[in-house]
């Protein structure tokens, strides 16, 4: 049979359920969301349906007004419809896929279950999104039919932007419906998948759990204070910015000290038991209902001061009250802060002679070896672990990769020296003469096998290009300090930025031109794309403001026309050019970084997209082709058939994009901002991008591509000045805007508008084009302009001056 899922069911609608609902329905999946009866409804409310219905319409609603949204845009919760558990439970049968949330009681889900059981349809899959309840327990008294199509599902929250999707088998699931669930919820969901044993809290929530409670642990032991804690272990150590103590606040302390309280008392065994059980404060805290960002008081807390400013406090584990706090110093940080490898970074602070280091470096070995005595308990391999924190915890390492990083001979012989009980697979490791957990030979990555006392080859799913293998495996072509051209196969090669930010420069602007110029030579097509690291990383944020704000400051004008001249010949060249050209996006994809996908003959965006032509925010203009190709992807938006009778309708909606610096929420907000075309994808698995921008290369040229022909452009011309102006007066009176953002708004509608011509003129595209530059670089000549770019290169929030 083909196994599909046409429609599927999330029973519990809370946070967790419903992040999974929403996913599906962005996915566009037909999803019901079932939730319980209240259990205190009064006499007249017992046949009410609106009152049955009142917790999942709650949780419901929560989702609509969350922040961010665990919805692409809003109206994918068209696609959600809700009901109880006990009139709705029957359409429960129409569903392919039935992902049980409801709360961790063993006996509430062995009755959910067993009547599930009676009503589901024949090979329906059903799956619990358990944290740490043995599925052999969940699925105990059901038949083996029905066990064959369960397994466990286990999400991380938030659902919509955590990768991390743990697989666990049932002991008789059928490997057909692992497999399908597998494929599925990589490539619809996008989600990375790492298959778990049947153990307490599985891989992610196992490791992470023991890593966060020994950091609590190791804190009190050295005297060390929360933000001197979470100053080690933030993104100098590989780690998300909320570190250690703002994730607990984040996932909330009632979660974390369940799913702590759940391993230790499910582990009996674990030969680190105690590097599991929570410290007492945190137990207090619990009591006292500080959770967290939920109840607005966890380890971090805001308060306001009398003159209504806010100062963020923490919590001091000693009283249990909150103190203003400063900056944090220790010489590894000052030390790991100039240097350029995160590998770098992490040596400078673990292999450190002062108080922070020895802290970091205890709580590293204490996870690397809790980890590796991890399998094969709960993995096979070291793979899955390392993945599990990274998708599952935005680690930029896992803890094997680390150990790597650190030197394994290196921190083996200190940890021995200093009485840690290294695991005898790893020293065996090492004796055999292995140096490290993984290696890359010929562009393919290897990993070492405590089973076979072997390296085994990573397995890669074969719908993901891995640049990095490829780089290894020499098949770069071109390449500088900020950009490589790789050979994709097939005649098709990938143009890669690889800057800060993947912001653009002068080295990228004549790169381009070359970069076409070979690939018309020796190819048929080119993806414009990477893969940088990190959620939500970058495609590219934009030109590199720093140089901008030199050439301003020194009155380098010419260099700055000349700069913009050849951006935006570059993008002339890849928008002409006699192949096609895809552009890639993910993550941040603005200004400069959007414009190059504008310029492009299509996109395939990841869903997270945080894309705009923010250029307004600090004081400028989009002068790479943004003006001219975004007008021209509304207007070409309408068929051939369709005579376009009021320009003002698109004309509008262009100005507002560019003069408000929107962004985009996600690929689905792009769309419907206009940035993305119908004929444009969106793809769940980031990973998936550079492999399905080369099919839709091979596509277009398999369908007989030919350049676009470059043509007279029509603009709305001197309609637009007046319209522009009415309004802004109102928003200055109104004190919405500022004198400078609207003379900057002006212009942009007279380049846009292309000048000074009458309505419904056409105008060459070099029209607009010599509008946006010398636009441009007027506003370089402006100090408000400047001050605008100090203050964002500075803060990193636009200036209204």
């Amino acid at each position: 049979m083909v196994r599909r899922i046409g429609k599927a069911a999330v029973i519990g609608s809370g946070i967790m359920g419903g992040g999974i609902a929403a996913l599906l329905a962005s996915a566009g999946i037909p999803t019901l969301l079932l939730d319980i009866v209240p259990f205190d409804l009064k006499d007249d409310e017992k046949n009410d349906p609106e009152a049955r219905n009142r917790i999942v319409k709650a949780g419901f609603d929560a989702m609509l007004k969350a922040r961010p949204s665990p919805f692409m845009v809003k109206k994918d919760a068209d696609l959600i419809s809700i009901g109880n558990l006990e009139d709705d439970f029957k359409k429960l049968k129409e569903c392919d896929w039935i992902v049980e949330v409801v709360v961790e009681n063993l006996k509430i889900k062995q009755q959910l279950f067993k009547k599930i059981e009676k009503i589901r349809k024949p090979d329906a899959i059903i799956s619990t999104n358990t944290s740490g309840i043995p599925l052999e327990k969940i699925s105990e008294g059901r038949s083996d039919e029905f066990k064959k199509h369960f397994l466990g599902t286990h999400f991380f929250n938030p659902v919509r932007f955590m990768k991390l999707l743990e697989i666990i088998p049932g002991k008789k699931t059928k490997g057909e419906i692992l497999d399908f669930i597998a494929e599925f919820g990589e490539k619809v969901l996008g989600k990375g998948i790492v298959w778990a044993k049947d153990t307490p809290n599985f891989i992610g929530n196992r490791i992470g759990v023991q890593g966060m409670v020994k950091s609590m642990q190791l804190m009190l032991e050295d005297g060390l204070t929360i933000p001197e804690v979470d100053a080690l272990f933030g993104p100098l150590m590989g780690r998300p910015r909320t570190a250690l103590f703002k994730t607990g606040d984040l996932v909330g302390l009632d979660t974390l000290g369940h799913v702590a309280t759940n391993c230790y008392e499910l582990c009996p065994r674990d030969e680190s038991r105690d590097s599991l059980k929570l410290p007492d404060f945190v137990s207090k805290m619990i009591d006292k209902n500080l959770l967290g960002n939920k109840t607005k008081a966890g380890f971090y807390k805001k308060e306001k001061t009398p003159d209504f400013k806010t100062v963020r406090k923490v919590l001091n584990p000693e009283t249990l009250d909150y103190e203003e706090y400063g900056d944090v110093i220790f010489p590894c940080i000052a030390e790991a802060k100039k240097a350029k490898t995160l590998a770098e970074k992490m040596n400078a602070i673990v292999y450190g002679d002062d108080k922070g280091a020895h802290y970091a470096w205890k709580l590293i070995a204490s996870g690397c070896i809790y980890a590796a005595n991890r399998i094969p308990e709960i993995s096979a391999t070291i793979v899955e672990i390392d993945n599990s924190m990274k998708w599952g915890y935005n680690f930029e390492m896992g803890p094997f990769e680390t150990w790597d990083a650190l030197g394994v001979k290196k921190s083996v012989a200190r940890m021995e020296k200093e009485g840690y009980k290294v695991p005898k697979k790893v020293k065996r490791m090492l004796e055999l003469g292995n140096k490290s957990f993984y290696k890359t030979v010929k562009g393919i990555k290897y990993f070492y096998d405590f089973k076979t006392n072997s390296y085994k080859e990573v397995k890669l799913s074969p719908n993901i290009i891995y640049l990095e293998n490829l780089k290894a495996n020499k098949k770069v072509v071109k390449e500088n300090k900020s950009i490589s051209l790789i050979d994709l196969g097939d005649g098709i090669f990938c143009y890669e930025f690889h800057t800060k930010m993947n912001s653009l420069n002068s080295e990228i602007f004549e790169s381009t031109h070359k970069v076409v110029e070979y690939v018309a030579e020796n190819g048929r097509g080119l993806v414009i794309g990477n893969q940088a690291g990190g959620m939500p990383g970058a495609f590219s944020a934009g030109a590199d403001l720093t140089q901008i704000l030199g050439y301003a400051r020194q009155k380098k004008y010419s260099e700055i026309e000349a700069a913009v001249k050849l951006l935006q010949d570059g993008y002339q060249k890849l928008r002409y050019s006699i192949f096609p050209v895809v552009a890639a996006p993910f993550g941040m994809a603005l200004a400069g970084g959007c414009e190059v996908c504008l310029a492009s003959d299509k996109i395939v965006a990841h869903n997270e997209l945080f894309m705009g032509l923010v250029e307004f925010g600090v004081g400028l203009l989009p002068a790479g082709c943004g003006c001219l190709n975004l007008w021209k992807k509304f207007i070409q938006s309408v068929p051939d058939s369709v005579e376009v009778t009021d320009l003002a309708e698109f004309f509008l909606p262009v100005f507002m994009n560019i003069a408000q610096a929107q962004v985009s929420t996600s690929a689905a907000d792009a769309r419907a901002m206009g940035f993305l075309g119908q004929q444009d994808r969106i793809v769940f698995n980031k990973d998936y991008l550079i492999g399905e921008a080369k099919k839709e290369v091979l596509k277009l040229l398999d369908e007989g591509y030919t350049p676009p022909a470059q043509r007279k452009i029509q603009v709305l011309g001197e309609a637009a000045h007046g319209m522009v102006d009415a309004n802004l007066l109102n928003m200055l009176a109104g004190n919405y805007v500022s004198e400078y953002d609207a003379f900057i708004a002006k212009r942009i509608a007279y380049v846009i508008s292309g000048g000074e011509v009458r309505t419904g003129s056409e105008v060459a595209e070099d029209t607009i084009l010599k509008l946006e530059r010398e636009a441009f670089v007027d506003f370089c000549k402006e100090e408000k302009t400047q001050l605008r770019i100090e203050h964002m290169l500075k803060t990193g929030r636009p200036l209204r001056n």
